[in-house]
């Protein structure tokens, strides 16, 4: 490999980390507090009120029910009003958040579903708000599956990001595509698809060993 190809694929590298970090990071900031929502809201929730829960379960389905190389071809339109164009990697999170922010909505809800009600019963005898319960009680008590609900969340949104390539969204995924598609210079697309591997690998790895610490069950 010549030094263009070297810096490209090093570029690709940088561009895949980018998307799949910034859209992580933005679809927690809207999936977060939506997941919370949801359970809250819920039948066995601290508020239920079936409304608001129907309205977001309807939400939530309809976006995770498109795929998402049809969903990003469809948000085109919405992504250039947003950043100013439709390809490259800044435009790709747009798409990847929007597909992202629903599913860490549903990973969130199980979370805090799967807490304990015998610990949430003793905070509420406590005179703990709802408020309380949530912030000192249920996300402390559902780390362990959140970690792990997050890992699995940047695994699948680094392949939704090499997916994007199809259509120029830049990274690894871009290069395949473009190489080893189009050129059919197959011994690149074999390296980028090296490069996928590893970096979900480490990905995995981290989460995988962070949740095994936050995990009160092994100490």
């Amino acid at each position: 490999m010549n030094e263009n190809v070297v810096k490209m694929l090093f570029d690709g590298i940088g561009e895949t980390l980018y998307m799949t970090l910034g859209s992580v990071i933005i679809g927690y900031i809207i999936g977060m507090p939506l997941g919370i929502l949801l359970y809250v809201t819920g039948e066995k929730g601290l508020k239920p009120c079936k409304i608001v829960y129907k309205v977001l379960d309807f939400i939530c389905n309809i976006i995770r029910s498109i795929p998402f190389l049809i969903l990003l071809i469809l948000l085109i339109p919405f992504t250039r009003f947003i950043v100013g164009q439709s390809y490259g990697s800044t435009a790709t999170i747009v798409p990847l958040v929007i597909c992202a922010a629903p599913y860490i909505a549903r990973v969130v809800e199980s979370s805090l579903t799967d807490v304990d009600e015998g610990v949430i019963e003793a905070a509420k005898a406590m005179g703990a708000s709802n408020m309380q319960i949530i912030t000192r009680v249920l996300l402390v008590e559902a780390k362990t599956s959140l970690m792990t609900g997050f890992t699995i969340t940047t695994g699948l949104l680094l392949g939704y990001s090499a997916m994007s390539g199809t259509v120029g969204g830049g990274g690894l995924g871009d290069i395949a595509v473009r190489y080893g598609y189009y050129r059919w210079q197959t011994d690149i697309m074999f390296i980028t698809v090296f490069l996928l591997i590893v970096i979900f690998q480490i990905i995995q790895n981290i989460g995988t060993k962070l949740s095994g610490k936050l995990d009160h069950r092994k100490r």
